[in-house]
């Protein structure tokens, strides 16, 4: 089954319901990546919740992006979402190997360890919106939710999950959003509390066969659900030669100058995809002309 991302909403209840099935795309993370599991469970997670929160953004330009910077072995983490809840990231550390723990899972958080989650909501017009929160516990599913909680003032449920195989590729992933909108009773509250600890881990329900209306209906149980959308779901980098001429541009005239007269040419490789672009001394000979005459300008 293709990777896809449904919202719902409670006819009955002041709830709104997020989730996405992301197994394709964050086998493709690893692959591109080459993550050991400790890694691709971590960033998996991460780009689960860089989709979800993508989509809800109104604007076609939009995108959400994640930055997780704690000071475990695994490095920062960043993943982007875009409006269309189609996703991007990497992580520094992505051979990292730590014990399982006594339950048997990955012990994510002590591989992201102890920091602050960044969320920055760029909307395609004006300064985007940025956020920023301690670290709960490093397995983002709870660092996510208190950011939600502290920086939206939204009370939330997330769950976040990647199930990885002996043979380290990705057997599920996926996961969910639960926020409670002004209105919500305590009543809501207690039965959503005992829907979700019902409902169990995502990544079992995906193993289990339940497709996301499944989940949906485990986690709403009692309440009128209305699907509002699906969309698929990719990992998608929109990197090409002209954005890494302009970003190599923004380096400035001394810096180019200093790679034209001492290197032969330069590769440059994409943080997302690990695409390389060449670009040789008659190509940083043409940025430097563009970043003289921009620096002119500006002056």
């Amino acid at each position: 089954m293709s990777d896809r991302l449904i919202r719902a909403i409670c006819r009955n209840a002041e709830i709104k319901f997020t989730a996405v099935c992301t197994t394709e795309t964050v086998e493709r993370a690893r692959q591109i990546h080459k993550t050991l599991p400790l890694a691709t469970a971590a960033l998996g997670r991460t780009l689960s919740a860089a989709s979800m929160m993508g989509r809800e953004l109104k604007d076609k330009n939009g995108s959400v992006t994640i930055q997780i910077k704690g000071n475990g072995p695994l490095g920062a983490i960043t993943a982007i979402g875009d409006c269309d809840g189609c996703v991007r990231g990497y992580l520094q550390n992505p051979a990292v190997e730590l014990p399982l723990l006594p339950n048997g899972h990955l012990d994510v958080g002590s591989g992201v360890g102890r920091g602050y989650l960044m969320v920055i909501k760029d909307i395609g017009v004006g300064e985007p919106f940025t956020g920023t929160t301690a670290l709960h516990n490093g397995e983002i599913a709870e660092d996510i939710t208190k950011y939600f909680a502290e920086s939206e003032q939204v009370p939330s449920a997330v769950a976040l999950g990647v199930l990885v195989d002996t043979d380290q590729h990705v057997k599920q992933a996926g996961g969910y959003i639960v926020q409670l909108m002004p209105g919500a009773t305590d009543e809501d509250i207690t039965r959503l509390e005992n829907n979700i600890a019902k409902a169990g881990a995502m990544t079992a329900m995906l193993e289990s066969g339940m497709s996301l209306e499944d989940i949906a209906h485990a986690v709403l149980d009692g309440f009128e659900v209305e699907f509002l959308e699906e969309a698929p779901v990719t990992y998608r980098c929109g990197c090409n030669h002209a954005k890494v001429t302009r970003a190599l541009i923004s380096l400035g005239k001394d810096e180019l100058t200093r790679l034209r007269d001492e290197e032969e040419g330069i590769e440059v490789t994409c943080q997302f995809c690990d695409k390389v672009y060449k670009m040789t001394r008659d190509d940083i000979a043409v940025m430097l002309e563009a970043a003289t005459a921009k620096e002119e300008n500006n002056g």
